[in-house]
């Protein structure tokens, strides 16, 4: 890759901002872990499969449309 191209220069920013970090690693950590606590756990625990458990298979699109017709 040639190093006077634009491409080249935003990854030698970004990789050599991100070698040279010392609290900025810890910082990315906590953001990670929270991510995945929010994305995995909470999804699991909070949000259950609603249509899965109301509708029968192959009937979604049905069942969707009698909700939205009763409201």
């Amino acid at each position: 890759m040639n190093k006077k191209s634009f491409f080249y220069r935003v990854f030698d920013l970004y990789y050599d901002g991100f070698r040279h970090m010392t609290l900025g690693k810890t910082l990315w950590t906590v953001i990670i872990v929270k991510l995945i606590i929010i994305f995995l756990v909470l999804k699991v625990f909070f949000f259950p499969n609603f249509l899965k458990q109301n509708a029968k298979p192959g009937k979604e699109g049905d069942f969707i449309e009698k909700q939205l017709m009763n409201r």
